[in-house]
């Protein structure tokens, strides 16, 4: 089930809610545990047997590390393989495969291929398996974690809030509130505004440009020319961003529906002005779980210069694969990891001292060529595609002037606008006016009609695609 579905909106949403707050408070974490299992349920049967046998044996696992024994480590190093064992299995088994039989077939003259298993993806398996090694650390490394309970950790592990889609939750920042938490009407009111903004941004900002992005994208190279693939790319960039960040808006704002309160995951990184502080603001949950449990850990900037620059290396090769199995997914990882690396051995210096545009433009610059090996998994054609963003290779006389409609001026214009802090500026604007009572009133109305224009887009059948499937 997704947050833009129907069902969700109109049916799963407002049943759980009012049923939530009906209930005495000693039973809610319970109605929660049951409404996020039927939630992952809604995928696919199978997706949640999977989940609760990852739930029970992780809890098995970290009741083996509380016991503060001679076999605390080797209790942790097997829950750590155990988590990476299902990720490979499930996310990465065919993808080992096909390279075990490209080997195979260029090196053994009488090599017979392995067959493929397609195994279908579960959805958010990287989240909550990430959620799980996260938790499995800080048993170990921390006394003062709260014991765990089971049916504390599957609440942790499966609220449906965040289970498909992040943000990744840390035990130590969400434990509390699943003991006790402060449901107050501003929180939820808050929650409401929040997860509508983020309707907003996946529906009406990230599937318009989606559309556009698709269009260009996926059309042969020769059939478009440098301005239109620049449009398509810049789609892309945006849609990216609106759909990750949308989606995380959604998950922060049922959260406070229900009391929790979670991390914000996005800050504007459009607006950095390097690499460095890109990865501050984007997926700020999945990069501060890299730094903490695998950088750090591998000795972060306290060893040799050039074991830091392996470690930085290494993180961002499984970065990049994290987000999927695909070799192009492992170069973006790489792509990035090497700005960085570049940036720590003087290049930041440089950036700092340059004008605040030449490194903005910088940034962005790196960030949208990393997203043509994002998006499109063929080497050949990404390297095609780039060719074409610099004027290379260009054949087409296809015109620019026939994907500028209305609408897509309005939406990219709308989408550059949303990426910046200018919305965040005139909401503070406004509230200099010292009038609350209109500035609520025009700010309610336009959530309104925000929520309006994303149902009416979903109950038209609209072109919805979902990024995460593959995460």
């Amino acid at each position: 089930m997704l947050f833009t579905s129907l069902m969700f909106l109109f049916v799963f949403l407002p049943s759980l809610l009012l049923v939530y707050y009906v209930i005495p408070k000693r039973l809610r974490n319970n109605l929660l545990l049951l409404y996020s299992f039927l939630f992952y349920a809604w995928g696919g049967v199978s997706y949640s047997v999977i989940l609760l046998g990852s739930v029970g044996f992780n809890h098995l696992f970290i009741k083996q590390i509380e016991r503060q024994n001679e076999h605390r480590k080797t209790w942790l190093i097997s829950g750590l393989m155990f988590n990476v064992l299902l990720i490979v299995i499930f996310k990465y088994l065919d993808f080992i495969i096909g390279n075990v039989n490209v080997l195979g077939e260029t090196f053994l003259t009488d090599y017979h291929s392995i067959k493929f298993f397609k195994i279908v993806l579960p959805l958010g398996i990287s989240f909550f398996t990430f959620q799980q090694m996260s938790l499995l650390w800080d048993v170990y490394r921390d006394k003062e974690t709260p014991k765990v309970r089971l049916t504390d950790i599957a609440l942790y592990i499966s609220l449906f809030p965040q289970l498909i889609a992040g943000p990744i939750v840390r035990y130590k920042d969400i434990i509390k509130q699943i003991n006790w938490r402060d449901e107050s009407f501003e929180l939820f009111k808050s929650g409401i505004r929040k997860f509508i903004i983020g309707l907003f941004k996946k529906l009406i900002i990230a599937n318009s440009c989606a559309s556009i992005a698709d269009q260009i994208i996926d059309a042969p190279v020769d059939s478009i020319n440098t301005p239109i693939a620049w449009m398509g790319i810049l789609s892309y960039t945006f849609q990216i961003y609106f759909d990750f960040s949308g989606y995380s808006d959604m998950a922060i704002g049922l959260g406070r529906m229900f009391g929790f309160k979670i991390h914000e995951n996005f800050n504007f990184p459009y607006i950095s002005t390097s690499i460095k502080e890109f990865w501050r603001r984007w997926h700020i949950s999945l990069s501060t779980w890299f730094r903490d449990y695998l950088y750090i850990p591998l000795g972060g900037n306290r060893v040799s210069k050039t074991r830091t620059y392996v470690n930085l290396l290494l993180v961002f090769l499984l970065t990049g694969f994290w987000h999927g199995a695909t070799w192009s997914f492992i170069f973006w990882g790489l792509f990035h990891g090497t700005f960085l690396l570049l940036e720590k051995v003087g290049l930041d210096r440089l950036l700092q001292k340059a004008p605040k545009p030449l490194s903005w433009l910088y940034m962005m610059l790196v960030v949208i060529i990393g997203w043509v090996f994002f998006r499109i998994e063929s080497f050949d054609s990404a390297f095609a595609f780039c060719k074409l963003l610099f004027g290379l290779n260009q054949s087409s006389t296809a015109h620019f002037i026939n994907y500028l409609s209305y609408e897509n001026i309005a939406i990219l214009a709308l989408a550059i606008l949303s990426s910046t802090t200018f919305f965040l500026i005139v909401k503070q604007k406004v509230k200099l006016l010292k009038n609350d009572y209109w500035v609520h009133i025009i700010y309610d109305t336009s959530l309104i009609l925000m929520f309006i224009l994303s149902v009416s887009y979903v109950v038209s059948d609209s072109y919805n695609p979902f990024i995460y499937f593959r995460f």
